[in-house]
């Protein structure tokens, strides 16, 4: 299948915005700030487990790039507060999300590629969705070689 719609329950998660860098020096650089949160910099010095997926937001003809890591479920009621000025908790809401999924490591240029093969499909089937920006989505630490996981999302109008 080349695609599948997934329902997803409002939920927090913790965030930062990298901007003006390419987006692969903006995933690690927001990646760090995120894994110095989760490693006790909050208002409580707790450590929090890393969780999956590792979001990208990308916006089409934007250099801003909010990178964000799900806060685990038991913390999704109360979630240390960042020490880091730009570093924010944020809810989202609950939406409906067209998911393509795909294997390999995956770079901006491969996460763009399949963002188009995905938005390509969804209009040949007459799906409305939000197509000024989509989500890459990692599920793999860097060091994992086979059976990767990367999806790319758009949101359903």
């Amino acid at each position: 299948k080349d695609y599948e719609l997934r329902q997803y329950e409002p939920a927090k998660w913790v965030s930062t915005v990298v901007r003006g860098e390419p987006q692969k020096e903006a995933m690690r650089q927001g990646f760090w700030k995120l894994f110095h949160y989760i490693q006790g910099k909050n208002d409580r010095e707790t450590k929090i487990d890393m969780t999956v997926p590792v979001t990208c937001l990308v916006k089409s003809g934007c250099t801003d790039f909010k990178i964000s890591f799900f806060v685990p479920f038991e913390h999704q009621d109360s979630p240390p507060q960042p020490t880091e000025s730009d570093v924010f908790v944020e809810e989202r809401k609950a939406a409906a999300i067209f998911v393509r999924s795909f294997g390999g490591f995956a770079s901006p240029e491969k996460y763009a590629e399949e963002a188009e093969v995905l938005a390509r499909t969804l209009r040949n089937r007459g799906q409305p969705f939000h197509e000024d920006f989509f989500y890459t989505a990692g599920y793999d630490s860097p060091f994992k070689l086979f059976n990767r996981h990367n999806e790319v999302w758009y949101f359903k109008k």
